[in-house]
């Protein structure tokens, strides 16, 4: 459900750059143009407008946005802007370095995409940094994380609606008997997180639910400041609900002592043509505002604009 706005009729994608070129010229950048053209598009008309630019003018339009933009806007305009597996494929390597390292990250592309768009991850990764994403992700962690984020990261689930109820009722009772003991990085554990489907995983836990009394995010709940089992239960969060996960991560972005744009700019720019409209009803039953009212009381200038247009609420 995405909150996109596109117009009723759009301009031809020559149009649209000739605009752009325009709103680059001169002394000042027109950062509102730039809002009204590139918040109004969609991935495939994003993606003729860059091939066009580069066409008519012999430039990518990122490196002009990039030098023409700064901060927080531009790094919204630029994530927005890219191809949806180019961008994770970017933001999958900037999680690996070490000043913007994140398993958080890793462990969002891994759960949220489709096993298309995650496979499409990997390719575009592949062809940035002449290295997959999982030998980078196995040289920049370590123990149980890289345990975990590997094989997530390298997953092609299944699709589909088909659910084996023998198979769900076995693996819910290995979930609950590694729990109990405490064994967290268990090879079976990790094994079913990582390639079930989400139609299985949603059996099995519901299964778990009813047989055990608890979901299973209250019995990874043993000790709240272990960070392994925190993306454990972010893991399950995203797996079988991810709107009720980016609501969380929009809370705690925004109600922070000081807005953490990164994760704000991150949700925003990966979910405005997915799930955002689900997300923004999750924050408004979460949260005593709804999501443009709290965007609009933590950020400001043309960041604001670009974000509130990418959430449906932009007047651009």
């Amino acid at each position: 459900m995405a909150t996109v706005t596109i117009p009723p009729s759009v301009p031809s994608p020559a149009e649209d750059c000739e605009l752009l070129r325009k709103a680059f010229a001169g002394w000042g950048t027109n950062e509102d143009l730039i809002i009204q053209i590139l918040a109004h598009r969609n991935s495939a008309q994003r993606k003729l407008i860059r091939q066009t630019y580069a066409d008519l003018f012999e430039e990518d339009i990122l490196k002009e946005l990039d030098k023409e933009l700064s901060n927080d806007f531009e790094r919204v305009v630029l994530l927005w802007t890219m191809d949806p597996a180019e961008r994770d494929a970017f933001l999958a390597n900037e999680a690996t370095k070490r000043l913007s390292a994140s398993n958080w990250v890793l462990m969002e592309i891994a759960c949220t995409r489709s096993s298309h768009d995650l496979f499409m991850a990997r390719q575009a990764y592949h062809a940035r940094y002449k290295r997959s994403v999982e030998e980078d992700v196995s040289y920049h962690t370590t123990g149980d994380f890289r345990k975990l984020l590997v094989p997530l990261l390298s997953s092609f689930r299944y699709e589909g609606e088909e659910v084996n109820m023998t198979v769900a009722k076995s693996e819910a009772k290995i979930l609950h008997e590694k729990i109990l003991e405490k064994a967290y990085n268990h090879e079976e554990l990790i094994r079913i997180l990582t390639t079930r489907s989400k139609a299985q995983l949603n059996a099995t836990l519901n299964y778990y639910n009813n047989e055990f009394g608890n979901v299973i995010n209250k019995d990874l709940k043993a000790d709240p400041k272990d960070e392994y089992l925190t993306l454990l239960r972010a893991i399950v969060k995203c797996l079988t609900c991810p709107e009720k996960y980016y609501a969380k991560v929009l809370r705690s972005a925004i109600n922070k002592l000081g807005t953490d744009e990164w994760a704000l700019t991150r949700v925003v720019a990966t979910r405005a043509e997915v799930d955002m409209q689900r997300i923004k009803e999750e924050f408004h039953r979460r949260n005593s505002a709804p999501l443009d009212i709290a965007i609009s009381g933590d950020t400001s200038g043309d960041y604001k604009k670009m974000l509130l247009a990418l959430i449906g609420h932009g007047n651009n």
